[in-house]
């Protein structure tokens, strides 16, 4: 930083890579190397003198466990943003580094507009410093490019993009750059594995109004994918050409070896306008366009991705099945090891067991060790192909963490007289699946039965809520938290996110959350969203319960205002467990469907399994009564 022309007083490393992606291959874990925090989100400021990490609410406790002295936690929406921090705290005129590859637009121009009142710059580095220092960076892996079915994706190519020129025609543009991964994949059609768990492939699409083109690294691309391209008419491009083509796509100089060579007509859409989605075009590539010819408004694909077509909603509808199949056999098993290997009373006895650490058999049973056991049987499943996000497998006061990752050298072991808090997902080909069950297999305390049930009651009430078109996750999000706050509980998190088809488990541009973003895009019938809401005590224990559900219309008996109502279709299976529940804190309602929900799990699941995991679900679902 010192010796940097001009000399930095200031570096930020954001977690993002050059597509702003939540989660990011090895190679780009520069915020993760440079402070030795693992959560996904976060920003890391290094300047002469402080070190200092912002992240969020999943991650408060997790930071203060990770980070040395040497680094000072920031928590978002408590401590200042960055740029506040940074405009407050550096001196006038001071040079602030930053990678224009891993910020994006909406970032930078924030960063710019608070840095200006004391004449603080935003400077674009050429390459990325931490890079520099990073002796033993991961290597670059050419992951081979992966056709999606349309069995499974449900549109063609073809259909897709000539909506996409629909919009561009609509909004007068005659181009856009496509940076998200998961949008280049859904567009095109193609999936890929250079991102852990997310099946995507590092790449840029720039589609016109008459040319369509593909950034990839060509050694990624197989002789079956360039044929695929070439019937889809579209043009293969190295990866790093991007940026020059951004430059001739300005000038309108932009051609294709592909259809001809067809020029841009301006006149068809009465001026030069490129669109990008400021939220996920980085600065790297906005630079290259004049800002008077740039159209930055939200993707127009990120609103078809997550309105899901029939297709798609009935592969997640038949993913969801073979998953909560999985997570059974699951927790039968566990079920049966936490008895055998530590005496344990039992998913369904209460019985204060008569050990605590004591293993009865010398199979010692860990966080890591249990939650293999759970993806190798969801790995028997049809078309899986991996998990959809890091296991959280989590005992007693590591349920707290809410984004907590077991590592196989520091986990710790199962315990019967702790709860155990497991939030799980997969990759299948014809769904992505997200699913969290908290489990107890001694003696629940009377508090805990308490919390997991106003958990469990916040569940249930966005579950069965009806509300109308045009309502957003903003003001659906009191529903989950208003039973906990009956109880002067709550959580730091979101209650839902959207999730992909075979993509990003996390998916946007819609979610369930106390966050202004929230308000941005309202709930539509075919999108995917989970409901999960939580609770958690620092050092003790952590609560969540989490279904996948899908927006339906509602079949209200009125239709005030002529809008329209929806409601919600959970697709998970799996039981919740019944000596958790405190049943007098439920209502009449709750308890039918609680008792609903565990009879469709029971028929539902059934097929997939042998006859002790049966009995075990015929077992864990009986009906629950209201207690005396």
């Amino acid at each position: 930083m010192a010796a940097h022309t001009p000399p930095l007083h200031a570096l930020v490393v954001p977690s993002e890579d050059a597509h702003q992606s939540e989660y990011v291959s090895e190679q780009d874990k520069r915020r993760e190397f440079i402070s030795g925090f693992t959560g996904s989100a976060g920003l890391a400021l290094i300047t002469m003198k402080e070190a200092l990490l912002w992240t969020d609410g999943r991650y408060f406790l997790q930071a203060t466990q990770q980070l040395s002295n040497r680094w000072k936690l920031m928590r978002m929406g408590e401590d200042p943003p960055v740029e506040a921090w940074i405009a407050d705290n550096l001196e006038d005129e001071a040079v602030i580094g930053i990678n224009p590859w891993c910020i994006s637009v909406d970032s930078a121009q924030r960063y710019e507009h608070a840095f200006s009142k004391k004449h603080q710059t935003l400077f674009q580095l050429s390459s990325d410093l931490v890079d520099e220092v990073w002796k033993d960076r991961p290597p670059v892996e050419p992951r081979p490019v992966i056709v999606h079915p349309v069995e499974f994706a449900g549109r063609s190519v073809s259909e897709k993009i000539n909506e996409l020129r629909e919009k561009l025609v609509h909004e007068k543009a005659s181009a856009i750059i496509i940076t998200a991964l998961d949008e280049v994949a859904w567009l095109y059609n193609i999936r890929g594995s250079d991102v852990d768990y997310s099946p995507v492939v590092h790449s840029y699409a720039i589609v016109t109004l008459h040319n369509t083109f593909f950034y990839v690294d060509k050694r990624k691309v197989t002789v079956q994918v360039q044929e695929y391209m070439a019937g889809n008419g579209i043009d293969i491009r190295e990866y790093e050409t991007v940026q020059s083509d951004a430059s001739l796509l300005a000038t309108g100089k932009l051609k294709s070896s592909v259809d001809g060579e067809k020029d841009i007509n301006d006149s068809e859409v009465g001026s030069l306008k490129i669109w990008i989605d400021s939220g996920s075009c980085c600065l790297a590539l906005y630079s290259k366009l004049s800002p008077d010819q740039v159209l930055t408004q939200q993707s127009p694909i990120a609103l078809p991705k997550a309105v899901k077509n029939p297709t798609e909603l009935d592969g997640l509808r038949k993913a969801h099945i073979r998953d909560g199949a999985a997570v059974v056999q699951y927790l039968a098993w566990l079920d049966n090891q936490m008895q055998e290997n530590y005496g344990a009373s039992g998913y369904f006895s209460e019985r204060k067991g008569a050990h605590k650490t004591e293993n009865l058999k010398g199979t010692k049973l860990t966080e890591v060790s249990v939650s293999d056991k759970l993806e190798g049987f969801r790995s028997t499943k049809e078309y899986f192909r991996g998990l959809s996000f890091p296991t959280i497998s989590s005992v007693g006061p590591n349920a707290a963490v809410i984004h907590y990752k077991p590592e196989a050298s520091t986990c710790s072991e199962m315990d019967a007289d702790k709860i155990y808090l497991c939030d799980s997902g997969a990759q299948y080909l014809d769904g992505t699946t997200d699913i969290t069950r908290t489990v107890h297999f001694g003696k629940p305390s009377e508090h805990e039965k308490s919390c997991y049930t106003a958990v469990l009651k916040g569940h249930i009430a966005l579950d069965i809520a009806v509300f109308p078109n045009g309502m957003t996750g903003h003001s659906l999000d009191i529903l989950s938290r208003a039973p906990l706050w009956r109880e002067g509980l709550d959580y730091r998190h979101g209650t839902g996110h959207g999730i992909g088809s075979y993509l990003n488990v996390h998916e946007g541009p819609h979610l369930i959350s106390f966050r202004p973003s929230a308000r941005n895009v309202a709930l539509q019938a075919s999108m995917t969203v989970t409901d999960e809401p939580g609770y958690y005590e620092d050092g003790s224990f952590g609560i969540r319960l989490e279904n996948v559900l899908i927006c339906k219309e509602a079949n209200a008996k009125f239709n005030f205002g002529e809008k329209g109502y929806l409601s919600f279709e959970h697709i998970t299976w799996a039981p919740y467990q019944a000596k958790l529940i405190e049943t007098k804190l439920l209502t009449p309602v709750e308890i039918e469907w609680v008792n609903t929900y565990h009879s469709d799990c029971r028929n539902i699941l059934e097929p997939y399994l042998n006859e002790q995991e049966k009995e075990w679900l015929r077992k864990a679902t009986k009906p629950i009564a209201v207690s005396s």
